[in-house]
Formats: structure tokens, C-alpha cells, sequence
């Protein structure tokens, strides 16, 4: 007969390895993240100039890459939500898998 102690014992340890596999998801994703924030910001420094270039009016390329940002920030807000989603959902799956455990 299983001793309850022991599964107990074992479901702490599983949920401690699915915490470990979240954390370091997140890890990975903040990091991924950062170095995207570090290229996105490159780009625009580089955009603008091209817009100057181009247009030959400061302040129009100005309007035309604060347009740009606010649509990136828009984009960016978006990715968000899904990634909170996706949280939200791999939340769920882990509960309903902790349930059909026990």
C-alpha cells in the first residue's frame, strides 16, 4: 500500500520542479526581452536619423518616429497581454494537472 506521507512528500517535490521550469522560463524570457529592448532602441536612434535624412525637416522626422514609438509601444503593450495570457493559461494547466494527480 503507498504510504499518503510519501505522495505528499512527492507531489511538493514535482510542484517545486515546475516552479524551478517557470522561474527559469522567465529568466530566459526577461532576458530575451532585454536584449530585444537593446536592439529596438539601436533601431530607432537609427531611424530617426534616416527620417531627418530623408525629409530634410527635423521636426517632421521627429512627428514621424514619435508615431513610430507610440505604435511600437502599442505592439509592445499587446506582446504583453499575450505573454500574461499565456502565464494565465499555463497557471490553469497546472492546477488541472495537480488535481488529476490527486
Amino acid at each position: 500500500m503507498s504510504n499518503p506521507a510519501d505522495n505528499e512528500g512527492q507531489s511538493v517535490q514535482e510542484g517545486f520542479v515546475i516552479l524551478e521550469e517557470a522561474v527559469d522560463q522567465a529568466i530566459d524570457q526577461l532576458s530575451t526581452m532585454s536584449e530585444r529592448i537593446g536592439l529596438i532602441e539601436a533601431k530607432n536612434t537609427e531611424l530617426a536619423k534616416l527620417v531627418e535624412q530623408f525629409t530634410g525637416d527635423e521636426l517632421e522626422a521627429d512627428r514621424i518616429v514619435t508615431q513610430f514609438r507610440e505604435l511600437e509601444a502599442e505592439n509592445t503593450e499587446l506582446r504583453d497581454r499575450l505573454v500574461r495570457g499565456r502565464e494565465g493559461v499555463d497557471r490553469l494547466l497546472t492546477k488541472i494537472q495537480f488535481l488529476e494527480n490527486h
